[in-house]
């Protein structure tokens, strides 16, 4: 049954034509029955949906395709940001999630995880993650689980539009945590539960400061209070001056507990953008608990596609939605809110985070949130973050029904044959995390380049009043070749390098999905990554010129390229081979002899097991199931045979 899991899965994989699928293994997001595409009606898990977008035209008129990019030298750049770590990009993990992103226990980690942290930490030092979402507010951390488990949900009494289980938890989650960090340097942050402000549950702190030290960098009071109203967990009147009220209850109940010994590691206010940042300052929240607060942090999303999964909301059209994503004004309009709040937290000597954001609430959109668009837009948005003083930006994991994820690992019981998806945002990643480096000193400036054009935005990167990287974005979508753009990048003040060196953010369409590519490496398709990228590193020199100092940087349309202006910066973003991580446990002791998919999709094993897992009538797969399987049978034996012939002739030799 296992040969036949794993075929009928590649059948159905991918569909073509006007068809809808159905079957046992088909998930459904909560609350719909199908997502259109321009081609098919999509039953399955929205991280695998096969939706392609079409993209764009080009803009008319086109953006001009060679342009100067003079950069400042000697202390003498302007306007740049603070200095920012290079482990600003970060992720945020929905704690209902966590076994299956992070492992099973401290015994049992995903090894892709492992090997996507690592590629990061090689990169930047560490690595920033939140385990929280909605689903902390009824996370519950108790000593044991009957069944032995470390989390446990109860899918039956849900809450919230996005239908969140409330959840038990063990140590062994905390556990689990502090394990990869010692692997990979993985900075943690937590939440305490806030729906109950007469009876805060400290556990998770408590076990959080125990176990994990100086790996938790702080502790979130409050979700999204702005929504809780909304949701049903506030009346109507609950206002900005509520909120700040009860989170004074938190900071009296952390430090009245003998078992939390670090009582300023609070971060708040955590607002969606329902409420206006300055709403929170006028109350007094940042001044009078700024003893207690760790960091200052809002939550946003550029729209949601909350209707398509849960039926609330706006009717929102992917195809409709994608040109708003491809232009410098998104990332410009999502930071822009937010200025003030930043330099207030300046003159507070807090960081500012957005602890939570992504392409779009509710899970994203088909064929945008998943498609190298989504690649692009997460580069200038993380950038224009860092621009805008922001100190760090975690970009959102959920489930299998979301489209936005960095990176999914397939359901459990496709994990024996099925490995990880690694989305577009993760390679917004790595591209973030070379761009700012390991000095901790990067500071960002937004060049307006090309006359400010929206289609074409740029960054230059400084360390200690020195130009050191440039990144630059073209998110036009042109084929032929004719909306490539040239970069000629002059130093203001000082000499001109004898040459550059340039990675890319590649491939072929703003709508392609997966297969992109990162300095010629890849993570492959859906259920294809053990989370090390494959493929040789291409690093491309640029010879310049030196006699009309300038160096002259092509950037494809669509594409990213991020210029390294000397080798001390190439060397310090990506030092070498990153340290990755084998599978020394495995899920799955018995029947684990296999057998050549090819082998098994030319074999006349193959005529019942399509019908088994699927068709286009809705529960004609249990007739199939049987009919196929019967027929599957004297064919499959003769497969197996063949292969446990094979075996034993190998064994002989």
């Amino acid at each position: 049954m296992r040969l036949l899991l794993v075929h009928s899965l590649s059948v159905f994989g991918i569909v073509h034509g006007a068809v809808t699928v159905y079957g046992p293994h088909v998930q459904q997001p909560f609350g719909s029955q199908t997502v259109t595409a321009a081609s098919a009606s999509y039953t399955g898990a929205a991280t695998y949906d096969q939706t392609v977008l079409t993209p764009p035209p080009i803009p008319n008129p086109p953006p001009p395709t060679s342009f100067g990019v003079q950069l400042q030298t000697g202390g003498a750049a302007t306007g740049l940001s603070i200095p920012q770590s290079g482990a600003f990009f970060g992720f945020s993990i929905e704690f209902s999630v966590v076994i299956q992103v992070l492992g099973l226990n401290s015994s049992f980690m995903q090894v892709p995880f492992l090997n996507l942290m690592a590629n990061l930490r090689e990169r930047t030092g560490s690595v920033q993650v939140r385990l929280g979402g909605n689903s902390q507010e009824t996370a519950t951390l108790v000593d044991s689980i009957p069944d032995g488990k470390s989390m446990e949900k109860d899918t039956v009494n849900t809450s919230n539009p996005t239908g969140t289980p409330p959840l038990l938890f063990t140590p062994e989650i905390i556990k689990m945590m502090a394990s990869i960090s010692a692997l990979t340097n993985v900075r943690w942050y937590l939440g305490i539960p806030f729906y109950d402000t007469q009876n805060f549950q400290l556990q998770i702190a408590e076990v959080g400061e125990a176990i994990l030290g100086d790996y938790l960098i702080g502790l979130q009071g409050g979700n999204e209070p702005d929504l809780y109203s909304k949701h049903g967990h506030r009346p109507n009147t609950y206002s900005p001056q509520d909120y700040t009220n009860e989170f004074g209850l938190l900071v009296d109940a952390v430090n009245a507990d003998p078992s939390l010994p670090d009582k300023d590691v609070l971060i708040g206010p955590n607002l969606s953008g329902t409420w206006q940042p300055e709403q929170i300052w006028d109350t007094g929240f940042a001044t009078d608990y700024s003893k207690s607060l760790i960091t200052l942090a809002v939550e946003h999303y550029p729209t949601d596609n909350c209707y398509a999964q849960y039926g609330t909301g706006t009717p929102r059209n992917a195809q409709d939605m994608f040109p708003t994503y491809l232009t410098h004004k998104s990332g410009q309009n999502l930071v822009s809110p937010y200025i003030n709040s930043t330099s207030y937290a300046q003159s507070l000597g807090k960081p500012f985070v957005m602890f939570e954001t992504n392409t779009a609430s509710c899970g994203g959109f088909p064929g945008l949130s998943d498609s190298f668009g989504a690649a692009l837009w997460g580069v200038d948005y993380a950038l224009q973050m860092a621009y805008a003083n922001f100190t760090g930006a975690l970009f959102h994991v959920g489930g299998q029904s979301d489209y936005y994820n960095p990176f999914t690992p397939p359901v459990t019981n496709q994990s024996t044959f099925n490995q990880w998806t690694i989305g577009p945002i993760y390679y917004s990643a790595l591209f973030v995390a070379e761009a700012l480096g390991s000095s901790n000193r990067s500071q960002v400036l937004d060049l307006g380049m090309n006359g400010g054009n929206e289609f074409t935005p740029g960054y230059a990167i400084y360390e200690n009043g020195e130009p050191t990287r440039v990144a630059l974005i073209n998110f036009v979508s042109d084929p032929t070749g004719a909306s490539d753009y040239t970069a000629s990048i002059s130093f203001a003040g000082g000499s001109t390098p004898a040459q550059v060196q340039v990675k890319y953010l590649s491939a072929s369409s703003v709508a392609q999905k997966w297969n992109f590519t990162w300095a010629g490496q890849t993570f492959g398709d859906a259920f294809t990554s053990d989370g090390r990228p494959a493929g040789n590193v291409d690093v491309q020199t640029v010879t310049c010129d030196e006699a009309n100092g300038v160096c002259n940087v092509k950037v494809p349309a669509p594409g990213a390229a991020l210029v390294f202006l000397s080798d001390q910066a190439l060397e310090e973003s990506d030092p070498g081979p990153t340290m990755t991580f084998p599978t020394t446990a495995y899920t799955k002791l018995h029947n684990t002899a296999t057998v050549d998919p090819s082998v098994l999709a030319t074999s006349n094993g193959n005529m019942g097991t399509a019908d088994w897992l699927a068709g286009t009538s809705l529960g004609s797969f249990e007739n199939g199931a049987r009919s196929g399987f019967a027929r599957a049978i004297p064919s499959l034996g003769a497969v197996i045979a063949g292969a446990l012939l094979v075996v034993r002739m190998a064994y002989a030799g």
